[in-house]
């Protein structure tokens, strides 16, 4: 046999015995992936899918509509959960909310929490709500109702603002349309409403 000869061999050799050898390492690492436990690697997993079929919420949703006279309402929360039955309304927490009207005002609204009335077409935001307006108002109420479908937002608890004017206390207050003016909104205070006036220097 010659030189050439043994080395055509070996050669074919090779060629068989490392696909093999190839083979081999694969299977032992195809062995040792299936001994891992798999408890091990979804316990929170399989809580949180377990929390979310129990109680389905959205994360971070967005509502987004205009109303009947042309207001641009915007809606967003960390998290809200959705109605449970027909007389239902769905839950929101830390709430905030723009509402931008034709006539250029632009009023932004926060709040701890929100119930979200669909059919009603109405919101109603609790656990200190804060109204800041492009008009230089800041406003501050336990509570407030806001209807989805056109421009008035009613707080029938006792509020607190500070703006142009100066500091205003009374038991209510309320923004919409000018009855007279359609194309323009007013807020009014209503029910020992108290006015410090504070000068601007």
């Amino acid at each position: 046999m010659t030189a050439q000869d043994s080395h055509t061999r070996l050669i074919a050799w090779l060629k068989i015995v490392f696909p093999l050898m190839a083979l081999a390492i694969l299977s032992t690492l195809f062995l040792v992936a299936r001994g891992v436990d798999p408890e091990d690697a979804i316990p929170y997993a399989e809580v949180d899918v377990e929390d979310r079929l129990r109680e389905p919420r959205m994360v971070e949703p967005t509502y987004s509509g205009v109303t009947a006279d042309g207001a641009a309402l915007t809606l967003s929360a960390q998290e809200a959960r959705p109605d449970k039955g027909a007389d239902s309304p769905g839950n929101a927490k830390a709430l905030t909310g723009t509402l931008e009207t034709p006539d250029g005002a632009r009023t932004e609204l926060v709040a701890a929490k929100a119930s979200i009335d669909g059919s009603g077409r109405k919101i109603t935001l609790s656990g200190g709500v804060e109204i800041t307006t492009s008009s230089g108002w800041t406003l501050q109420s336990e509570s407030l109702t806001a209807a989805m479908d056109k421009t008035d937002i009613e707080a029938t608890t006792p509020v607190t603002a500070k703006g142009p004017a100066g500091m205003v206390s009374a038991n209510s207050m309320r923004l919409s349309q000018n009855p007279s003016q359609p194309d323009r909104y007013v807020l009014v205070f209503n029910g020992a409403v108290k006015l410090i006036y504070v000068p601007t220097n």
